[in-house]
């Protein structure tokens, strides 16, 4: 909706029923697009998310290994290059070591020569460690961890760590400073009492395994990257669920998933890259702060003050119920974004970058993102099965978000996308079930797919104030201003149910192909359709319903036929809409669930000359197109819109 609406309160999300009769064909041409200078330009293709075939390779010599055994308060150990005092093991050379047995009190420890590659078998090994991690590596070049096939093997922490100068920036049950690599068909279950589940400094690499971590805070952390190409993973995360913090290079930071089954339950956001988010497969389940009944966003535009305290135990770590922990870390990089304060919001605000290096720890800032899908640059999804809850954002990027496959459910509890910059989708199904505003960018294009939004504001939104409509809260992104704010409809299905403005967009909006339907506001505030520069039709069909007294259609500048038609009065919700001609011929028929009394369509069957008639219910309108845009609105419409409103 336009920045000087009235907000409504209409709570309408019921599913309508619509039936298209008439298709044009879909424009493939492209659309240039920037984002503004302030966004990163870090994008998929900057990325090296290639796995190494050793990274899958689960083989190895036993009679070369070396065997590690915990039992009765001390590790046995048969072969060179590891050292046992107690139940704590150091592991100083390179090879392969298979750990079995239990220790109630123990830690691995790997410090060898920062050129050594090390291979950990578990074999059905349970350490538990009362002040430290169960493992540390603190120097090697790289380390496997194979799950042997079969196995169960758990690591524990505790609630506190005592920590001197050679770790005092440990903080995760498993934690590495050189590239870590976990695989194999075994189970690892990681209790992570203390912080963080599994931590790599450097590259973090899973292609297999069934994976579970319960976390105080984050479930799994790789500095440089994430790559997952494999495995089962479910995850309770204190705080956040996956995510990589480097912020020094446009090619680190990232998280890339290609395969693999999630279900992730988290606090705050489950999937968090500082640059680039790219999945191209996998199964998400996922749930962040409680899901969308928490919601961030109250229906009018106002922060809900009250949605990070009623998060429950949306990950709350091992203890249950624990909510965010104290953490006084660096916080989750990249710079913030220009925002309110928590004086002005009651809110906790998402704090400051994330510069972590070897000597600082890798801790949450306390903050209520809970966004599902999370991206400091781009977010790039091209394939998946997506089942999202989440009580912020479903998928949003600091930058740009490109969808080219995919099937992807989201409820949220305030955008179901959000992008900073520009969001296209060319293929795939998004399907919006519950959002404030449902896909919002600054440049929104859509060149194919399957894409159906119920919002509470507005459907589509490309806009120039905050990313829902309120500043007043948690999150809200500021735009610049106008310049560059574009939605272009190319192709595709596009279905929007938006209890105020259905496809709304401060600058152009541009229609060249696909199919569109839109069940609009029932209020006069909003308009089925809402620019503030121009509206032009080349191509596709459209048919949107709405209010009287902001309705637009397109204008005059267009090279395909429209209407903008007002009726005599107000038509019951769930009547049928047909639109015939002059044989009888149906060319659109739609059932809006809402009551609306305004209509906008246009078909490439549109002739001028030729005369449609209008059913609705009991009324019956005839319409004769005499030119590119033919409308009967008296709609107060500022003036925008030829042939829509005619202004004051």
């Amino acid at each position: 909706m336009k920045i000087l609406d009235t907000k409504k309160l209409a709570a309408i999300t019921a599913a309508f029923f619509i039936t298209v009769t008439a298709f044009s064909g879909c424009s493939e041409s492209a659309n240039s697009s920037k984002t503004t200078s302030s966004v990163s330009q870090a994008a998929k293709s900057d990325i090296d998310a290639s796995i190494a075939a050793e990274d899958i390779d689960v083989g190895y010599d036993e009679e070369s290994s070396v065997g590690i055994t915990f039992a009765d308060g001390s590790a046995a150990i048969d072969g060179e290059g590891a050292t046992a005092e107690g139940e704590t093991v150091t592991i100083s050379q390179a090879g392969t070591y298979i750990l079995s047995g239990t220790a109630t009190n123990g830690r691995i420890i790997v410090s060898a020569d920062k050129t050594a590659e090390i291979k950990l078998i578990f074999n059905g090994v349970d350490i538990t460690c009362a002040d430290n991690a169960p493992l540390l590596v603190s120097k090697a070049k790289k380390v496997y961890i194979v799950l042997e096939d079969g196995t169960e093997n758990v690591l524990t922490d505790s609630a506190s760590y005592s920590l001197g100068e050679d770790d005092s920036n440990t903080d995760g049950a498993i934690f590495s400073k050189a590239d870590l690599t976990i695989n194999g068909s075994g189970t690892l279950t990681v209790n992570a009492n203390y912080k963080h589940g599994i931590v790599s400094k450097d590259d973090l690499v899973i292609t297999d395994g069934n994976i579970n971590v319960t976390s105080a805070s984050t479930a799994m952390e790789g500095k440089d990257s994430i790559k997952i190409s494999g495995g089962t993973f479910n995850i309770s995360a204190g705080t956040n669920g996956i995510k990589s913090t480097n912020t020094e290079a446009s090619d680190k930071g990232f998280i890339s998933v290609t395969g693999g089954t999630f279900t992730v339950v988290a606090n705050n956001d489950a999937f968090e890259a500082e640059t680039v988010l790219s999945i191209e497969g996998g199964s998400f389940d996922i749930t962040t702060g409680g899901g969308s009944a928490n919601a961030s966003m109250k229906s009018d535009g106002t922060p809900n003050s009250d949605w990070h305290n009623n998060m429950g135990n949306g990950g709350g770590g091992p203890n249950g119920g624990m909510g965010r922990p104290d953490d006084n870390g660096n916080g989750m990089g990249g710079e913030p974004p220009a925002m309110p304060t928590a004086d002005d919001t009651g809110l906790t605000i998402e704090t400051a970058a994330n510069t972590t290096t070897d000597s600082t720890d890798t801790t949450d800032s306390t903050s209520t993102s809970a966004k599902a899908l999370k991206a400091g640059s781009e977010v790039n999804i091209s394939g998946g099965e997506f089942k999202i809850d989440s009580a912020d954002d479903s998928v949003h990027s600091n930058g740009s978000i490109v969808v080219t496959g995919g099937n992807i459910s989201a409820a949220s509890g305030d955008d179901g996308m959000h992008a900073s910059g520009n969001l296209t989708i060319s293929d795939g199904t998004v399907d919006i079930t519950k959002s404030y505003e449902g896909i919002e960018g600054s440049i929104v294009t859509i060149d194919g797919g399957t894409i159906s939004v119920v919002a509470s504001d507005d459907g589509i939104n490309c806009a120039g104030g905050s990313d829902t409509g309120s500043t007043d809260r948690m999150g809200a992104d500021q735009f610049s201003s106008q310049d560059g704010v574009e939605l272009n409809i190319n192709g595709g299905t596009v279905t929007i149910d938006a209890d105020s403005d259905g496809l709304d967009s401060n600058g152009n909006f541009t229609m060249a192909g696909g199919t569109v339907c839109v069940c609009g506001p029932t209020n006069g505030g909003n308009g089925a359709l809402d620019y503030n520069g121009t509206a032009t039709v080349t191509g596709g069909t459209l048919i949107a319903c709405g209010a009287v007294g902001m309705e637009e259609g397109f204008g005059d500048n267009s090279t395909q036929y429209s209407v903008l038609h007002d009726l005599g009065s107000t038509v019951s919700a769930n009547e049928k809409l047909t639109i015939t001609d002059s044989d009888g011929k149906e060319i659109l028929s739609f059932t809006p669930t809402k009551t609306w009394q305004s209509v906008v369509f246009t078909s490439a069957d549109l002739k001028e000359g030729e005369t449609y008639t209008i059913t609705a219910g009991s009324q019956t309108e005839t319409v004769t197109i005499d030119g590119i845009v033919t409308s009967n609105s008296k709609g107060m419409s500022f003036g925008r819109g030829h042939g829509g409103g005619r202004g004051f």
